[in-house]
């Protein structure tokens, strides 16, 4: 095996452990049904979201080396196209859901009573409004890969 199918076998690796967990992380908050409840969603999707970054700085870096063994990579758009969009989805997650999360972490904290209140479903609602556009981009940078179009 070279080292280039052996990168290719990790970056594929990184994005079923990375990418594919992070698809789940709505639904497993969607159902609680009280405060107890939300916060295990919320303690599970925490320990998701750590196989979620560190298969993301994987296949970042395992794609970063493909290009640089084979330099001709950075010349065909699907890759370019990918590179920059996975750029732009990462970049979401500091700028846009952390400070959109940050609420809702005050809430599970400090929230008295066990029934879930409204403020949180509009808190809610807004932060999975820009984790669905960052999980449509990651997708669209899977179909990329697959199909290689330009």
């Amino acid at each position: 095996m070279s080292f280039y199918s052996f990168l290719l076998f990790i970056h594929i690796i990184s994005a079923i452990l990375g990418l594919g967990p992070g698809f789940a992380m709505i639904p497993i908050v969607k159902n609680a049904k009280n405060m107890t409840e939300l916060r295990h969603a919320y303690f599970i999707r925490n320990r998701i979201h750590i196989f979620v970054m560190i298969g993301g700085t994987l296949l970042l870096l395992t794609g970063l080396g493909m290009g640089i063994l084979r330099p001709s990579l950075f010349t065909t758009g699907w890759f370019v196209v990918s590179l920059i969009l996975y750029l732009l989805a990462l970049a979401i997650g500091p700028i846009v859901l952390s400070p959109k999360s940050r609420p809702i972490k005050e809430l599970l904290k400090e929230h008295p009573t066990e029934e879930i209140p409204d403020t949180y479903y509009e808190l809610a609602k807004r932060l999975f409004f820009y984790e669905r556009i960052e999980n449509g981009i990651f997708l669209l940078v899977i179909i990329l890969m697959i199909i290689k179009p330009f």
